[in-house]
């Protein structure tokens, strides 16, 4: 017995995942910005227990502003992740993927969305990385970078050049489709 699997099952799975991965990724986002908030704002004691058990106590009463940088940096990098995810949902649900026609605008300005959005995420976490370890350096106890969702940088960063370079590729199939579609 042979199990087929069309892609136009494929993409419905796909959309499904998208959607779990995009309320998690807003309930993070979410999580990040209110501690932050709390934490400045209310109850400094929050930060000794930030998101996922990041410590962030020791930041705070070193210095506030820091305290400021580094939540702003993790908010900024979560608002990608969920940008990201939210793409791919407008992407499946409005249909798209013409595969009669697969050069099409809409996928080019998704992947270049897509492409720019790792480009930042990637930034971010490096800068947020570099300043969590300077930081460090001054002698303020700092949570990993995978407590901080900051981790992977370079990863992120390779995945934007794989995907900038994918865009272009679609870019010249947009052209030599129009160049087709011109000459017939």
């Amino acid at each position: 017995m042979e199990i087929k699997i069309t892609t136009s099952q494929l993409l419905k799975v796909v959309h499904v995942i998208s959607w779990v991965l995009f309320i998690s990724l807003c309930v993070e986002t979410g999580g990040i910005l209110c501690n932050s908030l709390y934490a400045f704002f209310w109850n400094p004691a929050a930060a000794a227990n930030f998101w996922e058990g990041a410590n962030l106590l020791p930041l705070l009463t070193h210095d506030p502003g820091y305290f400021l940088v580094i939540t702003c940096i993790m908010t900024i990098a979560a608002v990608f992740k969920t940008l990201i995810f939210y793409l791919i949902i407008v992407l499946l649900s409005k249909k798209g993927l013409n595969f009669s026609s697969p050069f099409s605008s809409e996928l080019h300005r998704f992947l270049s969305s897509i492409s720019y959005l790792t480009l930042g995420i990637g930034l971010f976490s490096y800068c947020g990385g570099n300043y969590s370890e300077w930081l460090a350096s001054k002698n303020v106890i700092m949570p990993t970078l995978e407590q901080m969702r900051l981790a992977g940088a370079d990863v992120w960063l390779f995945m934007s050049i794989t995907l900038f370079i994918i865009t272009q590729i679609f870019k010249r199939g947009m052209e030599l489709q129009s160049e087709n579609d011109l000459t017939i």
